[in-house]
């Protein structure tokens, strides 16, 4: 196991941090590696939760080689500081026993469509200063793809529970079980007293082959196998067709389930994959095979045919035997809102239009995360988060007072902020 001190004093507290620049949120690292080596942890956990509310799932699911530990200049002739791991340990440690508590600076009621990624940490950046937000979530529990599209094994449930609860403890109002669009709509929340709403409704539809037969009963979708893989019959092998992290996920998870086979299908080669290295080889280390270079052409009930495109490959159709089929290419939003709110404008490929504001094209409406983006990580979904944030505090205080200048809530370069902000939410 990870030594954190030993690892924490492996960094070199650069006056000009690479890490930090290469995180899009900005993450305060050598701020934090620094509270912790002097025993402050309890000022390291709100330092990083304050920054990043879902520090302690970023810590886990974060692409760290891209970013932080990708730039770290210990990584450039020896092993880089392993910063998530760090950061994970801080936000484990201190999470429950963050003294959360809403300063009451501001007034307002702030309406969250979609509970995922964006939607809570909007929430926690709001409530904290005083908004009221309810969160109007789809499914059960909220979460978004974090609950329902990241497997357990990467991420446990029970993390995204223990943010729910600090939610609720916090004030905030999280109605389950309801899609807004089809009863209740956006201007149904603007009439009923909401100053604005942020929609976060993530992309939950996902893309078909469209070829024969994949509307077939052993056919499925990605994004509804991994809410609830345990209730698939998947039989003894599997063919998962794609190569991005969502399909790394299900060849991953299938394994989990006691199949005996799993071989991922690509249309292009190896170093084409849209998924991250490191997702790739722990696919292959959990014993997934990849088949390079075969593009489906049809699916039966015996399994799938596919075109070798290959250098040495015949360029017929050729055939792989299979029980189930998990289908991974993409997904994109549902348009369950702009069915009712048609002001609401979407870019050729179903994305909610923003701007530089992050509001939509209809008045005190804002939105961000992957309905915006198309999917995207956990920490960007956050950075615009914050990004909405700030820029809703001062559309609703500027409709309450026309002379109000405006302000930052958070800032974007935490390096910058006073040092009373950063304890800002501790209570003495």
């Amino acid at each position: 196991m990870l030594n954190i001190l030993d690892e924490a004093k492996w960094c070199l507290q650069c006056k000009k941090p690479k890490c930090r620049e290469a995180c899009p949120i900005n993450n305060p690292i050598p701020e934090f590696i620094k509270l912790l080596i002097d025993g402050k942890i309890k000022e390291a956990g709100n330092l990083v939760f304050t920054n990043n509310p879902l520090t302690i799932v970023c810590s886990l699911v974060c692409p760290h080689s891209e970013y932080c530990q990708g730039h770290c200049i210990r990584g450039v002739r020896s092993t880089p500081v392993q910063i998530g791991q760090i950061e994970h340990y801080i936000a484990q440690y201190c999470l429950d026993n963050l003294d959360l508590f809403s300063t009451q600076e501001y007034s307002g009621n702030i309406g969250v469509i979609g509970g995922g990624a964006a939607g809570i940490a909007l929430a926690f950046y709001l409530q904290r200063v005083g908004y009221q937000v309810t969160i109007y979530e789809s499914q059960a529990k909220i979460g978004g793809i974090m609950r329902y599209g990241i497997p357990e094994f990467r991420l446990p449930k029970k993390i995204l529970d223990r943010l729910e609860a600090k939610l609720r403890e916090l004030g905030a109002i999280i109605q389950p079980h309801t899609t807004v669009g089809p009863t209740t709509t956006v201007d149904d929340m603007l009439r009923d007293g909401f100053d604005a709403v942020f929609m976060s409704t993530g992309v939950w539809k996902p893309v078909k082959l469209e070829i024969p037969g994949d509307s077939l009963g052993h056919v499925h979708y990605a994004i509804n196998f991994l809410k609830l893989p345990e209730v698939y019959d998947l039989g003894d092998k599997v063919v998962v067709i794609g190569a991005g992290n969502v399909a790394m996920d299900c060849a991953r998870t299938a394994i989990r389930q006691s199949v005996r086979e799993v071989v991922v299908l690509y249309r292009k080669g190896e170093s084409d994959m849209p998924c991250r290295r490191d997702e790739y080889e722990w696919a292959k280390m959990d014993g997934v095979i990849f088949s390079f270079y075969s593009t489906p052409t049809r699916i039966t009930k015996e399994g799938v045919y596919y075109i070798d495109n290959s250098e040495n490959g015949s360029g017929k159709e050729e055939f792989i035997e299979t029980d189930t089929v998990i289908v991974a290419i993409s997904q994109e939003s549902q348009k369950n809102i702009v069915a009712t709110s048609p002001e609401i404008e979407l870019d050729e490929k179903g994305r909610v239009i923003v701007d530089e504001h992050m509001m939509t094209t209809k008045e005190g409406v804002f939105a961000s995360g992957d309905v915006v983006t198309g999917a995207k990580t956990v920490n960007l979904a956050v950075s615009q988060a914050k990004h909405a944030a700030n820029t809703i505090h001062n559309y609703v205080q500027s409709k309450k007072n026309p002379q109000w200048e405006e302000e930052l809530l958070y800032s974007y370069d935490i390096m910058e902020t006073k040092e009373e902000d950063q304890i800002r939410f501790t209570r003495e």
